[in-house]
């Protein structure tokens, strides 16, 4: 049986679904910071050397699970896993979030888009050799890295 439970709790200046930032690229500037629980504050032995981490973490506030859903820079439906929607079958989100500083059990970071208070699941620290994909393409989306920056959330996936 699969037993995943929270290693801490991610804090944002986002207390509302509706008007945040759709991915890191539209929260460039945003600050926020991890508490990791005690027991896993030995793990963040080292993590300072990284100047970005990905965060795992469950999307606590979607209630539902949708096959096809509309995705924020789209007009038609989309199968759920060729989208970034909250509403997959295990609710678990990523972003990926600049390191300012690991103090404690605090990992202050920049570029977050992630509701207050999201518990988080896992750190993974960002190695450009292993993850950075030169050729790739993306699927149906077209928007910019612009309309990324721009676009807000709103209530559909609450």
């Amino acid at each position: 049986m699969l037993d995943i439970q929270p290693i801490g709790v991610i804090h944002s200046p986002h207390t509302s679904i509706e008007d945040m930032p759709i991915q890191p690229k539209g929260a460039v500037e945003v600050i926020g910071h991890i508490l990791i629980d005690e027991e896993y504050v030995d793990g963040l032995k080292d993590l300072e050397g990284f100047s970005h981490i990905y965060l795992l973490y469950h999307f606590h506030k979607a209630t539902r699970v949708e096959t096809e859903v509309v995705p924020f820079m789209d007009t038609q439906k989309r199968g759920v896993f060729s989208t970034r929607s909250p509403l997959r079958p295990n609710h678990i989100g990523l972003s990926i979030v600049n390191v300012i500083g690991v103090k404690g059990r605090k990992i202050f970071v920049k570029g977050i888009d992630v509701l207050d208070e999201t518990p988080l699941l896992d750190i993974k620290p960002y190695i450009a050799p292993f993850d950075a994909v030169r050729e790739s393409t993306t699927g149906w989306m077209e928007g910019s890295e612009e309309d990324v920056r721009n676009k807000r959330s709103d209530d559909r996936f609450g």
